[in-house]
């Protein structure tokens, strides 16, 4: 049986999500984020060393695995039958690698920099935080800002290629895409100007399994239709 150990607002919605496109039956624990610096609680550490999220576990093979592009490839690979990724040595195979590990090695990082630096002048102290806030206007006016636009019209240009990222089909490289393209949405305008991210959005809320994981995992703040605009 497969866990998935569920942190609320988090990657790990899209494991949820993955799970109930290949109709797998599943488990889940629940864990809250810490209302005051929303890192992820302690207790997470006893299922992986690095206590982070998404971490799933598979009592067939005494598996544990965290991180996003090894979790897809593990599920895909052991259960997906040939579902949710295109048949090897295609072209559509080799964007569907790309785009499934771009998620997290280019597009998250800089949308976590935008969190990170808008955070920081509530964080400081209050004598500080007028130095707070030039140092992350700063930040994000000269580097953080430039380099999400780069990413947001680069998925445009792609969609507008193409329904979905590896192709004409939807994949697990879709479902990996949608958490870095539901944070941008929320925190940098995504959707502004660019009616093919919008539309993939809409798209991803709509289909069945989407709903279902919703339902399941409970409250994820990226889901709602609000948060498909920069307002």
């Amino acid at each position: 049986m497969i866990t998935v150990h569920h942190l609320d607002n988090s990657r790990s919605q899209w494991v949820l999500w993955l799970l109930e496109e290949l109709e797998l039956p599943y488990d889940i624990q629940f864990y809250k984020r810490d209302p005051k610096t929303m890192m992820a609680p302690k207790s997470l550490q006893a299922i992986h060393p690095l206590g982070k999220s998404p971490v799933i576990t598979d009592t067939d093979g005494n598996v544990t695995l965290a991180e996003s592009g090894a979790i897809i490839e593990y599920l895909i690979n052991k259960y997906g039958n040939g579902r949710l990724a295109p048949a090897r040595d295609t072209p559509e195979y080799v964007r569907f690698i790309y785009w499934l590990h771009y998620a997290e090695g280019s597009a998250m990082p800089p949308l976590l920099l935008k969190l990170i630096f808008g955070m920081l002048p509530k964080q400081a102290p209050l004598p500080f935080r007028p130095f707070a806030f030039l140092i992350s206007k700063g930040a994000q006016t000269g580097f953080i800002n430039p380099q999400v636009k780069l990413h947001m019209d680069y998925w445009e240009r792609r969609l507008s290629e193409s329904e979905w990222f590896a192709g004409s089909d939807f994949t697990a490289a879709d479902i990996q895409m949608s958490f870095p393209l539901e944070a941008a949405a929320a925190r940098a305008g995504a959707t502004d100007n660019r009616p093919h991210v919008r539309a993939f959005l809409r798209c991803i809320h709509g289909r069945p399994a989407y709903q279902r994981a919703l339902q399941r995992g409970g409250a994820y703040v990226y889901a709602s239709e609000g948060r498909t605009s920069s307002s």
